[in-house]
C-alpha cells in the first residue's frame, strides 16, 4: 500500500499475471507477437522475448500456430493465447477474472483441464474469480464466498459444503452433490486405540468414488490411508453413507 505509482507499475509488470473474461488480444499481431508483447513493454530484446514466447506457447498447447492471427483461432485457442501472454513474464501471482465464462461448455471444460494441468506443472499462487460454484469446487484449494464486498466464508471446498458458515453460503451449497466434493480424509477421525483392520481406503478419494466400497463393505469403521499407504485415520462408514445418500 505504501508503494509509489512507479513502484506499483513495476510490481504489476514483473510480479503479476492477469487473464480476463475478454481475451484482449491485439488483432493486428500474431500469436507470437501477442504473447511477447509484455516482454516488449519490459524492454527485453527481440531474441529473448521470442524465445520465451515460444516456450509458453508450447506450454499452453498452441505450438504450430505461432504465426496465426486472433481471428484465425477458436475462442478456446484465443484464451490460451491470453494465458500464455500472462505467463510470459513468469509472475509470482496469477489473477484470473472469469477467464472461461465467455466460452461454450465443452471448451470451458477443456480450459479448466488445461488450467489444472498448468497449475500442477507451475505451482503458481492463483486468485481465480468466478460466479460458477461448480467451477470453484473443481478448481480451488480454498474458496472465499463474498456478499456485498465482504467475505462470508473462506475454507476448503469440503468444509464449505459440509459446514456452511452462513445462510447465504448454505444457499450456494444446497444443490451440490456433497459426495462429489467431500473426500474420505476430511471425514476421517484420529485413531484412538486399535487400528481398524482390512484394506484401507484412499484419503484423497471422494465419497462418490468410494460409493461401491461403502455400500458393499460391511465394516463399521474403515482405515483411511494417504498416497504412501500410511494409515492416517478411521472413517465411520455410516457417516460416509449419510453423505453419499444425502442424509446429512
Amino acid at each position: 500500500m505504501s508503494l509509489s505509482e512507479k513502484e506499483l507499475i513495476e510490481l504489476r509488470r514483473n510480479k503479476m499475471g492477469m487473464v480476463f473474461q475478454s481475451f484482449g488480444l491485439l488483432p493486428h499481431r500474431s500469436v507470437l507477437d501477442n504473447v511477447a508483447f509484455p516482454l516488449e513493454m519490459r524492454g527485453q530484446d527481440k531474441h529473448t522475448r521470442r524465445e520465451r514466447a515460444l516456450e509458453v506457447i508450447k506450454l499452453v498447447g498452441l505450438e504450430g500456430r505461432e504465426e496465426y492471427f486472433p481471428r484465425e483461432l477458436s475462442g478456446g485457442q484465443q484464451q490460451r493465447v491470453g494465458i500464455a501472454r500472462s505467463l510470459a513474464i513468469e509472475p509470482d501471482i496469477w489473477f484470473l477474472d472469469e477467464p472461461f465464462s465467455a466460452l461454450d461448455p465443452l471448451i470451458r471444460r477443456e480450459m479448466q483441464d488445461e488450467f489444472l494441468r498448468l497449475q500442477e506443472l507451475l505451482g503458481k499462487t492463483i486468485v481465480f474469480i468466478t460466479h460458477d460454484f461448480d467451477e470453484a469446487l473443481r478448481l480451488a484449494d480454498r474458496i472465499a464466498i463474498m456478499k456485498d464486498g465482504a467475505v462470508e466464508q473462506c475454507d476448503t471446498p469440503d468444509q464449505i459444503v459440509l459446514n456452511p458458515a452462513t445462510e447465504y453460503v448454505r444457499k450456494f451449497t444446497e444443490e451440490i452433490d456433497k459426495a462429489r466434493v467431500v473426500h474420505a480424509s476430511v471425514l476421517a477421525k484420529p485413531i484412538t486405540g486399535k487400528v481398524p483392520t482390512g484394506q484401507p481406503i484412499l484419503g484423497s478419494s471422494s465419497i462418490q468414488q468410494l460409493a461401491k466400497t461403502l455400500v458393499s463393505d460391511k465394516r463399521k469403521i474403515l482405515p483411511v490411508a494417504d498416497l504412501d499407504g500410511t494409515v492416517i485415520g478411521a472413517l465411520d462408514r455410516q457417516e460416509a453413507l449419510d453423505v453419499l445418500l444425502g442424509s446429512s
